[in-house]
């Protein structure tokens, strides 16, 4: 099974079937779109879909597109713009004007080997960038450091942003998926890591304790059962990764925190009280942690929550507000 987030990789199957494959892009949006800049589509010769470039009815009206580009070999830029009387009948919930640039795979578009770079990449949590001119249909394939675009594209990485630049090239930022690593599989761990895979991340869960990281109370999640530094270590948090410790416990939230402060890791927090927090600075900088300060504690934005399913509402929003706002 293709994921809902896959379009590239479901384009690159579909081209190998035979079947053919056109790519859709958002390449600029003005007013309330509802699919941000760089959302793709993926359409098969079939009229198969993976992904959406609006959530509503321009959808439908991309892939009789995407299909004329298929027949002829020729991308297009499409641009798709309504009044706020006529936006719901169409799909742009609140009015608004997308940009999209439809491209087949193949000779005439999307080179497949290209392609296959780009789905490589993805599955190798590389960050890199398609680069297109949309003047000339020429394409470029690049992590960012020797291009003529680089500093521009390091930019982009960080911020998590796809994007026209001066000149008419539009960058795709292809970022690697975003993870979170939970330690402890406790009972805020429940609702957290549900809400983490909404949201688009990949959760694994770190305890040693079979009790708690059971397949029972979490069923079809990863759960790794090292010690909480090794599994830490394995696991290897990269710059697309939220870290959070739920446990309480010094011997396994200390050992992975130590591993995740050296790590690029964008959000560490932890679970606990101002006081436990004060303790737990103590022990880290008796460690020699010197970069404490990137600890988020008590973890999660302050919202007054109670239950394990309102506390892990609140963790989720302080991480997606460090990931978006402090990038």
């Amino acid at each position: 099974m293709i994921a809902h987030d896959d379009a590239p990789g479901a384009a690159l199957r579909w081209q190998a079937d035979g079947e053919g494959a056109a790519m859709a892009t958002v390449v600029e949006t003005w007013g309330s779109a509802p699919r941000p800049v760089g959302s793709q589509l993926a359409i098969s010769g079939a009229g198969e879909m993976v992904g959406s470039v609006s959530g509503g009815c321009v959808d439908g009206a991309v892939v009789a597109e995407a299909m004329a580009s298929l027949a002829d070999g020729a991308p297009r830029l499409l641009t798709y713009g309504v009044a706020d009387e006529e936006a719901f009948a169409v799909g742009l919930a609140c009015g608004g004007t997308i940009r999209v640039m439809v491209e087949p795979v193949g000779q005439s578009g999307i080179a497949p080997d290209m392609l296959g770079a780009l789905v490589t990449a993805r599955t190798e949590r590389r960050a890199v960038a398609m680069i297109t001119d949309l003047g000339t249909w020429s394409r470029r394939l690049t992590a960012g450091p020797g291009d003529a675009l680089g500093d521009r594209i390091a930019a982009r990485m960080r911020s998590d942003r796809s994007g026209l630049e001066d000149g008419g090239a539009f960058v795709a930022i292809h970022n690697p998926p975003l993870r979170m690593i939970v330690v402890g599989a406790v009972h805020i761990a429940q609702p957290l890591v549900a809400m983490a895979r909404i949201c688009g991340y990949d959760p694994v869960l770190i305890d040693p304790r079979g009790a708690f990281g059971s397949a029972a109370r979490f069923p079809g999640e990863r759960i790794v059962d090292d010690w909480s530094d090794e599994a830490m270590a394995a696991l290897a948090p990269d710059a697309r990764t939220a870290v959070v410790t739920l446990t309480h416990d010094p011997k396994l939230d200390d050992p992975a925190l130590l591993v995740a402060l050296q790590s690029p890791a964008f959000y560490v927090g932890c679970l606990g009280s101002t006081r436990t927090h004060a303790k737990r600075l103590d022990r880290l900088r008796a460690a020699g942690v010197k970069n404490t300060s990137r600890l988020h504690a008590p973890v999660g934005l302050a919202i007054g929550a109670r239950s394990p399913a309102e506390i892990a509402v609140a963790i989720m929003a302080e991480v997606t507000q460090v990931l978006r706002q402090e990038s």
